[in-house]
């Protein structure tokens, strides 16, 4: 009686003479596994949801930004967006580039980047008003900004910088507005931009920052999405502030928004004059024949968010 041949047994194209079966198992030297747990653990989550939280500022071994700089950026939230909406060669710009996350990332990323602040903190930043970029019309790939979203933090001796005006003052908006209209020049049509910014609450008084905000950019923009990104980097993420929060009846910010927008586009337009939608609706209660029939272990489609 002759022996099954296993499965790895069976004939296979050899390619040397001393060559195992199944081939020869890849053991890294102890320097290759230490670079190869470096480039997994320097890789972020590119995000699924619209709710964004990181623990920390940067990744990797190389820092992105300067974790010190006054409401320095998390690079996890340009990466995301580099990865979702440019390719390798892209020209990203940043008009607020502050400590130079946007430019750190990118470089990283194989993007070419420009980064500006009225008051550079980045040996690559550029000095210039992001109220009038230097750059020719339809020249950008992708916009990132992280701007002021008051006068609460001292980003600048600068006289000219937005972040000297209160988000009370109806000017503080006019004036992000004139940023907004620069990045749309810039912007290539059908490209993004993305633009983080907060609410305030101070002295019993709440400003809903990024509605306002908001309001003006869609003048300009279409909307991809918005994004809740979680706040744990500010001063007030502390035992003492949520006792405080809790004895006298306010909040805590808890959050900021992402707005992705993108320059429209001729085609953009065209899809939108065409755009139709077919939902599919179901009534509540509604049993139908074949759940009579399978009996009570079956179960009736809801609509989403029903209970």
């Amino acid at each position: 009686m002759t022996k099954r041949k296993s499965r790895d047994a069976e004939t296979t194209l050899p390619l040397f003479k001393d060559m195992p079966q199944n081939g020869f198992a890849y053991q890294p030297s102890k320097t290759q596994a230490s670079k190869i747990k470096e480039v997994k653990a320097e890789r972020p989550v590119l995000e699924a949801t619209t709710l964004w939280d990181y623990p920390r500022q940067s990744y990797g071994k190389r820092p992105k930004g300067n974790n010190k700089y006054p409401a320095v950026t998390p690079a996890f939230i340009i990466w995301n967006l580099v990865q979702r909406y440019t390719k390798p060669g892209d020209l990203v710009i940043d008009p607020m580039a502050g400590s130079g996350t946007t430019i750190d990332v990118c470089k990283e990323e194989e993007r070419q980047v420009i980064g500006y602040d009225i008051a550079p903190a980045h040996p690559e930043v550029i000095q210039n008003d992001a109220r009038s970029i230097p750059l020719s019309d339809n020249s950008a790939d992708m916009v990132f900004i992280d701007s002021p979203y008051s006068d609460n933090i001292n980003y600048s001796d600068h006289p000219d910088c937005i972040g000297k005006i209160s988000c009370e003052d109806e000017r503080f908006f006019d004036e992000l507005e004139k940023v907004a209209a620069e990045i749309y020049r810039i912007l290539k049509p059908g490209k993004v931009m993305g633009w983080l910014i907060g609410d305030q609450w101070v002295k019993k008084r709440f400003t809903p920052v990024g509605f306002k905000l908001y309001e003006r950019l869609c003048k300009y923009f279409e909307t991809v999405d918005v994004i809740c990104v979680v706040r744990r980097g500010q001063t007030s993420n502390t035992g003492l502030w949520h006792n405080r929060a809790r004895r006298f009846n306010f909040y805590l910010r808890g959050f900021k928004y992402l707005f992705i927008m993108r320059k429209p586009s001729l085609e953009s337009e065209k899809e939108q004059q065409n755009r139709s939608i077919r939902w599919a609706r179901y009534e509540r209660g509604r049993i139908s024949k074949r759940n009579k029939v399978e009996g009570p272990s079956s179960t009736t489609a809801t609509p989403t968010g029903s209970g």
